[in-house]
């Protein structure tokens, strides 16, 4: 399964990353605790920071929010995202093996990846729940189908 697939399976209510056909996004000046609404409100796990809305610059999560305020306290949810915000993002492409991308995330300990175009411009963004949901069904369609031969379907 390629990660267009993963893409084109996520419904309309499933896509809590496109405002208005446009991905969420962020700006490293706004505040943790701007940010840390955006993601309640949005319900996601983790915003992409751009200048531009087009270009990751980098990402935040939830566990870099918890991360900041168990190592400084409340008062660090008042400080801009920009040194807090992982700045070495992973990306992917719509043509990548979703398999690959799993495994990409798994070693290095990250659960969402934007997805770009050959310009680097971002078309959405993929979660490791995606792409195991993507997993499995791929599985269950092997598995139907070698059901099917071996019964002479």
């Amino acid at each position: 399964m390629l990660v267009k697939h993963l893409l084109s399976m996520k419904s309309d209510t499933a896509k809590p990353w496109i405002d208005s056909g446009s991905i969420v996004t962020i700006t490293p000046d706004i505040t943790l605790g701007e940010a840390a609404r955006i993601l309640a409100e949005k319900r996601i796990g983790a915003v992409v920071v751009s200048q531009d809305g087009r270009r990751p610059d980098g990402i935040l999560s939830e566990r870099d929010i918890v991360r900041q305020l168990g190592k400084h306290g409340v008062d660090v949810l008042s400080k801009p995202i920009g040194g807090v915000m992982t700045t070495q993002v992973q990306t992917c492409t719509t043509g990548e093996d979703a398999l690959t991308i799993l495994e990409r995330m798994t070693e290095g300990r990250f659960r969402h990846m934007p997805v770009v175009d050959e310009q680097g411009d971002m078309l959405g963004v993929i979660s490791i729940g995606d792409a195991v949901s993507g997993r499995l069904k791929e599985l269950a369609a092997e598995r139907e189908a070698l059901t099917g031969m071996i019964m002479g379907a």
